[in-house]
């Protein structure tokens, strides 16, 4: 194996553990805003595990009252 090609494995690790490291850094910092919005939801009384029942009962609220609100308004006098 030739010294260039030594050089090049060389710095083909150092990338790799530069990346490694970068890799590590955004893991750890996706992880923490994780926990963060967990806890939020947390706060708001939803069971992070639960959110797309959640979710889906908000949406069929928002409709109810969409509906609602359209029963209300005097359509045929706005005319």
């Amino acid at each position: 194996m030739s010294q260039e090609q030594l050089n090049k494995l060389k710095i083909a690790i150092e990338k790799g553990k530069e990346l490694r490291t970068r890799a590590l850094s955004r893991k750890e910092i996706l992880e923490q805003q994780e926990k963060e919005l967990l806890e939020e939801i947390r706060k708001m009384g939803v069971d992070p595990d639960r959110m797309e029942e959640e979710i889906a009962k908000l949406e069929a609220e928002k409709e109810r009252l969409l509906k609602e609100i359209e029963g209300l308004i005097p359509f045929d006098l706005i005319k």
